[in-house]
């Protein structure tokens, strides 16, 4: 009978089972948290007794889903080359540890949903078939939420071209990139880790949005940044708009225009530009700059009362660091007639 043993022994091989068994051990990091479509690195170590098996003997190792059977199952990674793997893990798991130098590493990449779950070691030498079914790693596939990085100019000038980069170092693979814009016309050039977007803005681009999209290989999971523009240009649309007396009505008017006002007659004028940054709003009377008024409305010039002194030119300015804009307006004095 103990023959009968020996002999079935030596025909099975060494059988790991549920518990550690002394000479055979694992060193690996239990719980993996890896975002989906990412990657993962899992450094893993063991070791086995000599027990059947010679240094002739190559080391074959794998990775198996927890509850397959090693015998018929297909492994997720293997170093075996005579051994297929489970169809969707091709490509994606690796053992790149050498088993021969006792390295059981194993490398996911282009992590999905489906993938999270239990997996154990499988060694197999010579006649050694062992299952280190005690120390499973556990992959916990969570939602992607890394997304890109976007490095760009603070201000644009419109009408100059600007560089912008979008890139994902957290990112395996080739990742897709893409951009999306209200305004900009979108040029771009695309590495495997970054996109370069050349714009050449214009002002009424300033303030709209521009977001550029990574699409992960593999899972097809999707992240995007979105930036504000910041777009500087020169003042433009320069508006001139007048308030006669207690009319509330108001009259906007062409540059150069001629304005005839009666005697003691009120009069308000406000100039409005377009233009980032801010333009400053001025006002001269002929060649004499009039001091700013103590006015919560930018631009605005009030005449409480017209006199003969006021009759000639009045010129609205708005000036930035990029250019400037002006409008003048003439104004001449008609005397009341008292016998009315």
């Amino acid at each position: 009978m103990l023959l009968l043993l020996l002999l079935l022994w030596g025909v099975k091989g060494v059988q790991g089972g549920n518990e550690a068994k002394e000479g055979f051990t694992l060193s690996v990091e239990r719980e993996i948290v890896v975002q989906e479509g990412l990657c993962v690195f899992v450094p893993c170590e063991f070791s086995y007794a000599r027990e059947k098996w010679t240094d002739s003997d190559p080391v074959r190792g794998y990775w198996f889903r927890d509850g397959d059977k090693t015998d018929r199952d297909p492994p997720v990674a293997t170093n075996n080359p005579h051994r297929s793997v489970l169809k969707r893990t091709k490509n994606r798991f690796f053992l790149i540890g050498d088993p021969q130098k006792n390295n059981c590493s194993l490398n996911i990449r282009e992590t999905r949903k489906k993938d999270a779950g239990s997996y154990f070691f499988h060694l197999e030498r010579g006649q050694t078939k062992f299952n280190y079914l005690w120390n499973m790693i556990t992959l916990h596939v969570t939602a992607l939420t890394d997304t890109p990085y976007v490095l760009f100019p603070e201000t644009l000038e419109a009408g100059y071209p600007s560089n912008l980069i979008c890139f994902a170092p957290w990112a395996c693979g080739s990742p897709t990139f893409s951009w999306a814009g209200t305004s900009v016309s979108l040029s771009s050039t695309n590495t495997n880790g970054s996109s370069v977007l050349t714009v050449t803005p214009q002002p009424w681009d300033h303030g709209t949005n521009l977001t550029c999209q990574v699409t992960l290989p593999g899972s097809g999971v999707t992240t995007r940044t979105t930036i504000i523009l910041n777009v500087s240009y020169a003042p433009k649309n320069l508006t001139l708009t007048i308030y006669k007396g207690v009319d509330p009505a108001t009259t906007a008017l062409r540059n150069g225009s001629t304005l005839t006002l009666l005697e003691e007659e009120s009069l308000r004028m406000l100039c409005t530009v377009d233009s980032n940054p801010p333009a400053r709003l001025s006002w001269a009377y002929g060649n004499l700059i009039l001091s700013p008024m103590q006015s919560p409305t930018p631009g605005l010039l009030e005449l409480p009362q017209m006199h003969r002194r006021y009759e000639g030119k009045f010129t609205c300015s708005a000036q930035n660091v990029l250019g400037s804009q002006h409008m003048s307006l003439n104004l001449l004095l008609k005397r009341r007639s008292w016998s009315q």
